[in-house]
């Protein structure tokens, strides 16, 4: 494992990489929270039923587990900064084929590019800001997704106006080219070595121990990803499928649906500023299980609104709890393997991208036979199944005695 100055293992500083580090989350939260809540609109554009546009999803999920298998090989032999450069420039271009796309098939082809590019530049950057931050990694981690989804904040409202003046969702979505260009700028000025792995770097192999033995860290290890497979389902269902489901109980138009959906960025937005620190103080693992609890009571609100303003009320408290689910499970999984976090990161990456795969068209399918109300309830079932795998993984890791010096899981593994 890369081995970190004592300032930079003890402390949390927002240094000149660590910043280079946040903008992935700018680029991929304003496509991801522009993007996400405008498929229906793009259904509409290209004349295609809620299941064919969930689509994306699934192409977005073949897209993301593609990354998996290649960002560790890609990080490893031409190190870190060639990694996040090339999937920066990989998104920009996809973004502008997503826009320019006339049909459904030139559509999906384009998430496909962009979802490629877009999970090799986190899968790159996590463990990066893992290495860079060792036991303050789940508030570097936290944080910055929060820098990310409070950019994004401004997505759902850019979608919302721009349909508002007549000019449709894609001026909004291509902003994320730009941005990807400006990050682009940013880790170019970063010099290799640390965090920003040099090509063929090998992580220093750490000694297995009774304490730190594999088996001992599966149970825990494979918890926390149920945690993050879940989070992310209700995350893109939720994104992809809120406008729809405005528009059916409140009757409001395309636009102010779309607006809606800026409720649930703001309040992931908010939440993640707090639970970053929260996250050095009080267990994780407690933290994920309570923000599963809190996200079924904005679902609550949400699914039994009659008003687009009682709906966004339902979409900020849900966001209150989805903000801290991706995050934490991310921070307390690659605690699991502090000596191998690209590895750890690709794993998660391929589980995430059948996440992405299966929720959206599933909710979209679903809504097709029995309508996006009802199909809304399949939300609080996969919440409750977070919350039940972030409990027992928090017992395990517990049980496991995780050194003390690994980031996160050690430094509350004691709680």
């Amino acid at each position: 494992m890369v081995t970190l100055p004592d300032a930079e293992r003890t402390g949390f500083s927002r240094d000149r990489i660590t910043v280079a580090f946040y903008g992935t989350f700018v680029v991929w939260g304003w496509f991801l929270y522009s993007f996400n809540p405008s498929v229906p609109l793009l259904a509409k554009d290209l004349g295609v039923s809620d299941a064919q546009a969930g689509l994306h999803g699934t192409a977005m999920a073949l897209g993301t587990i593609l990354a998996a298998f290649l960002t560790p090989r890609f990080v490893r032999w031409s190190g870190r900064r060639p990694a996040l450069i090339s999937s920066l420039a990989l998104i920009a271009c996809g973004v502008v084929a997503l826009v320019l796309a006339p049909a459904l098939g030139w559509s999906l082809a384009a998430i496909f590019v962009v979802a490629v590019g877009g999970n090799i530049l986190i899968s790159a950057t996590q463990p990066g800001l893992a290495l860079r931050h060792g036991p303050a990694s789940s508030a570097a981690l936290t944080e910055g997704n929060g820098v990310g989804s409070s950019v994004g904040l401004v997505g759902p409202l850019a979608v919302g106006a721009c349909v508002a003046v007549g000019w449709g969702w894609r001026p909004a979505v291509v902003v994320t080219s730009l941005l990807a260009l400006v990050s682009l700028a940013l880790y170019a000025r970063i010099p290799v070595g640390g965090a920003m792995t040099p090509a063929r770097a090998e992580p220093v192999p750490t000694p297995v121990t009774a304490a730190s033995s594999p088996t001992r860290t599966a149970l825990p290890a494979w918890c926390f990803l149920v945690c993050m497979v879940a989070a992310v389902a209700m995350e893109f269902a939720t994104t992809y499928w809120a406008t729809s489901l405005v528009i059916d109980q409140t009757d409001a138009g395309a636009g102010i649906a779309a607006a809606t959906t800026a409720g649930l960025v703001f309040g992931m937005s908010v939440i993640r500023f707090v639970v970053g620190p929260l996250s050095l103080r009080i267990a994780p693992a407690l933290l994920l299980a309570v923000a599963f609890a809190v996200a079924i009571g904005g679902w609550t609100i949400l699914w039994t609104a009659t008003t687009p303003a009682v709906a966004m009320i339902g979409l900020v408290v849900s966001g209150l709890g989805y903000g801290a689910q991706y995050p934490l499970s991310v921070a307390l999984l690659l605690a699991t393997a502090p000596h191998r976090p690209d590895a750890t990161q690709a794993r998660a990456t391929l589980a995430v991208g059948l996440a992405i795969g299966v929720s959206p068209f599933a909710l979209g399918a679903l809504a097709d036979e029995v309508g996006t109300h009802q199909a809304f309830l399949l939300v609080p079932v996969v919440a409750l199944v977070g919350a039940s795998f972030a409990v027992v993984g928090g017992r395990a890791a517990r049980r496991a005695a995780v050194p003390v010096d690994d980031p996160v899981l050690g430094a509350t593994a004691d709680r």
